[in-house]
């Protein structure tokens, strides 16, 4: 029993040496996989990696407003918001809002399998507490939105950009960048239903709330 107790520590802290050392090497080189893309891409990957002062500020700016609101003053956890979706999803009875950030999100897709489960969660918080302390707010979104699905395997925002607008990043006009980040969370579904009323409604939230949002620099 204790050999076996050994053995499950020991690949509990090899998982988390791997995650530190890849935040390491991620914190200074682009990231041009994730654990997301590998298991969830059905053909070829669409991605291209865009420095954060290349990608255009509207962009930023719709992201955040859509995914996470208080980015910049949260450490990783936003617990007002996940005390709201508990609420929101209780309401209607089934999950309609998660409440994780954008942090959170991106340790997920960095390193973990989908599927929702207790321990995968724990996981997530740890990655994500090591993530706040080796980088910047400004990585971090960086890496998001670099890495985010936005689209049948179309991932980050340079390869959505150009399939959705034939056009680079850097110059999405507001309209444009909204309409990307109103994707969130469901790009798949809303890339082939553009004009599902939850889209739209996503579009218009992201929009009134444009200005309200602080984005790093």
């Amino acid at each position: 029993m204790m050999r076996v107790l050994r053995v499950v520590i020991g690949i509990i802290l090899a998982i988390q040496l791997w995650i530190f050392a890849s935040l390491l090497w991620w914190k200074t080189h682009p990231v041009q996989t994730t654990m997301f893309m590998r298991l969830q891409a059905t053909g070829e990957v669409h991605h291209q990696w865009q420095p954060y002062n290349k990608i255009s500020p509207y962009f930023k700016r719709a992201v955040l407003v859509g995914e996470d609101a208080k980015f910049m003053q949260h450490h990783g956890f936003d617990w007002d918001g996940v005390q709201l979706a508990l609420e929101r999803n209780e309401e209607n009875g089934e999950i309609v809002a998660g409440g994780s950030t954008v942090s959170q999100q991106l340790s997920k897709n960095l390193f973990l399998f989908p599927q929702r489960s207790f321990v995968r969660k724990a996981q997530e918080s740890i990655a994500t507490i090591m993530m706040e302390r080796l980088w910047s707010k400004q990585r971090i979104l960086e890496v998001y939105m670099n890495s985010v699905e936005l689209g049948e395997n179309i991932y980050g925002v340079e390869a959505a950009s150009q399939h959705y607008f034939h056009k680079s990043s850097q110059a999405l006009t507001q309209k444009q960048a909204i309409f990307l980040a109103g994707l969130l969370p469901n790009p798949k579904y809303y890339q082939s239903h553009p004009q599902n009323p939850r889209f739209k409604f996503r579009q218009r939230f992201i929009y009134k709330y444009f200005h309200s949002v602080d984005i790093p620099q």
